[in-house]
């Protein structure tokens, strides 16, 4: 199993829409980077991923799966751009900010800290670890 992470702006698709697509889930869509792309065509179904507020909260906020791999961007006609499908799992008991994250130096490597821009991203089994515990959250 691989780890993510899914940044979107809470004003455009926060937690709360993302639980209240319950099993179905959810394209990930409109996501117009390669790298960002690419990371999504290399996500498997039950893959996890942690579910970011950005722009406002900047806090890792509940715990998605892939429900579906890899297809076409319902939003685009262009064949380019690929999203995944997620479904929520669960919520953080106590989220876990950009702050919190910076400041542990076990963090320093990840992508959220070095590339904070990209909005899908590869999580490292030692950092999904880390950030559930800081969150007092089941990984």
């Amino acid at each position: 199993m691989a780890y993510w992470l899914f940044k979107s702006e809470p004003d455009v698709w926060g937690w709360d829409k993302q639980v209240a697509k319950g099993e179905a889930g959810e394209e990930w869509d409109g996501v117009r980077n390669y790298q960002a792309r690419n990371n999504m065509r290399a996500m498997k179904l039950g893959d996890l991923g942690f579910f970011y507020h950005s722009r406002t909260g900047l806090e890792i906020v509940g715990i998605v799966e892939v429900c579906a791999e890899a297809h076409p961007d319902s939003t685009t006609d262009d064949d380019r751009w690929e999203c995944v499908d997620i479904k929520a799992v669960r919520p953080f008991e106590k989220p876990v900010s950009l702050e919190m994250i910076k400041a542990e130096p076990r963090l320093k490597d990840m992508v959220l800290v070095n590339n904070s821009r990209l909005s899908v991203q590869p999580v490292s089994a030692d950092e999904w670890q880390l950030i559930c515990e800081m969150g007092a959250t089941k990984p």
